[in-house]
């Protein structure tokens, strides 16, 4: 007996969605690849400031910290640039590649043509800033994408795996590629001519993503799909900064996804500093090279957890799945700590058993991560079109830029916060090394900062859920409003129906 073909979202919910073809959201998501390149390059910062420009380690981490809070200022204006700006060939592509180049021209000038030229730390500064404004435009153009793309709940979260995958692995391959390839050919010393040829090689490579990226986006990047409901007129169809303070005051569903957002993103950004990192595989576990190892090891479980939540949270909504592995992160999380706690862990690499119950344990919670990851890249879609549906207009830059705005200044404060919680058992005036000795003290200071931390992030997330109305049928009831709303003036004023 021949099986019946599962209906599509479209027949389930009675709302004619708007879907994309998987390459073109596996192209669109390249973006976020090159952009991944990027990232290795700026890993690399810290050695040209000090071989190419001569400026101290210690001021050279002052500089990337305080520039990141430009970082943060600068979103919102370029955010509200792209929502101003109406080309008759549409935006995304001219903002994906004005920002790649501005980016690119950025890095060549600091890693080729300026370095080793006696320029200093002010030229230094200033091309940074300009790197700063391009990856903006960039990477708020390419982050638009996504819900650009499709509204389609089944297929949204799939633009979260595609970037998840790039994340994982563009920047573990090019790393190995300037650990394996480039640093040998040059001594195994990170020299002016080794950065210049890295960097040389590696935006040559993200113009190819970057192409692809704006291939994937081609066919939905015109003015149609950024227009706003006919109900706005045309004073009022203007973006301005009370649009931005706008959606933060009274959009509730954006405000609760940003505490939630926020929250997980200080408790990772504190997590995945080198000196936790000490703290937790060096001191603790006595073998610093674990959490690379297990970093790798993990990219493959990651990927498979999170194509498995995309097709939750295609089925069950944003919000529940949010809600769901959030609590299973926690679970799993106070399990990994109470081993911790319970158990040497100086003697867990020695024995089997334990070495299996810690990896297997960790490997979960790391996927179960994933899983709250894609959903809430699908929330933010959803958060986007309920502005839509609650004021009419499309503001897909506006809604990324001030998220981009909060995460960049949370972001900001984890080195400062992880600094200052190891000062606090001692390492006031030296910083941990791997060959320290454990104590209670350590053992403590770490369970808060690398399981602690987290769980009061996931915490605060199921609080700001509590509130959060957007699941699965009050997202079907909104994609059918913002229908009926453009249908019915589309009937009205077929000439004047859209603003």
């Amino acid at each position: 007996m021949a099986r019946n073909p599962k209906p599509t979202a479209s027949e389930a919910d009675g709302v004619t969605y708007r879907r994309a073809r998987t390459w073109e959201i596996a192209f669109s998501q390249l973006n976020n690849g090159s952009a991944m390149i990027f990232y290795v390059l700026v890993g690399l910062m810290s050695y040209l400031q000090n071989a190419g420009y001569g400026i101290a380690v210690a001021v050279a981490g002052i500089i990337l910290t305080v520039t990141r809070v430009f970082d943060g200022v600068i979103d919102p204006l370029v955010g509200l640039l792209i929502e101003k700006v109406r080309f008759r060939f549409g935006k995304l592509r001219f903002f994906m590649l004005a920002g790649w180049a501005i980016r690119s021209l950025a890095i060549l000038m600091l890693f080729v043509w300026g370095s080793n030229a006696g320029l200093g730390p002010v030229y230094f500064i200033a091309m940074y800033l300009v790197y700063i404004i391009g990856s903006s435009m960039n990477d708020i153009a390419g982050q638009m994408s996504g819900p650009v793309l499709t509204n389609d709940p089944r297929q949204r979260p799939t633009v979260q795996v595609w970037a998840t995958v790039y994340a994982y692995l563009i920047p573990s391959i090019f790393t190995i590629v300037s650990t394996v390839v480039f640093l040998p050919r040059h001594g195994n010393e990170f020299t002016v001519g080794m950065l210049s040829e890295t960097a040389i090689t590696y935006v040559a490579c993200s113009l190819v993503f970057q192409i692809l990226a704006c291939i994937g986006v081609a066919r939905v990047d015109k003015p149609e799909s950024f227009v706003h409901l006919a109900s706005v007129s045309k004073k009022d169809a203007e973006v301005t900064v009370r649009d931005m303070w706008n959606v933060l005051a009274h959009n509730g569903a954006f405000l609760r996804y940003l505490i939630s957002g926020a929250s997980d993103k200080l408790a990772q950004v504190v997590k995945s500093q080198a000196v936790i990192g000490t703290l937790m595989w060096g001191i603790l576990l006595g073998n610093m090279q674990l959490g690379t190892t297990l970093s790798l090891i993990a990219i493959l479980p990651g990927i498979v957890f999170a194509i498995f939540g995309a097709r939750y949270t295609g089925k069950h909504g944003s919000k529940a799945a949010t809600v769901t592995w959030t609590w299973i992160c926690i679970i799993l999380a106070v399990v990994l700590a109470a081993f911790c706690l319970v158990v040497d862990l100086r003697s867990v690499l020695g024995s089997l058993p334990l070495t299996i119950v810690f990896f297997l344990v960790y490997l979960l919670l790391n996927g179960a991560s994933m899983v709250v990851t894609v959903a809430s890249g699908a929330m933010r879609a959803d958060v986007i079109d309920y502005e839509l549906d609650r004021s009419g207009k499309f503001l897909p830059a506006t809604v990324t830029a001030t998220y981009n705005f909060v995460d960049q200044i949370i972001s900001s404060l984890g080195s400062t916060l992880a600094l200052g919680a190891v000062a606090l058992i001692g390492f006031s005036a030296v910083m941990p090394q791997p060959t320290d000795s454990p104590n209670t003290a350590i053992l403590l200071m770490t369970m808060l900062l690398f399981f602690g931390l987290p769980i009061l992030g996931w915490v605060c997330t199921l609080i700001a859920m509590h509130g959060y109305k957007l699941n699965r049928g009050e997202m079907i009831a909104v994609q059918k409003r913002i229908a009926d709303r453009k249908a019915e003036f589309t009937v009205e004023s077929p000439a004047e129906s859209l603003a």
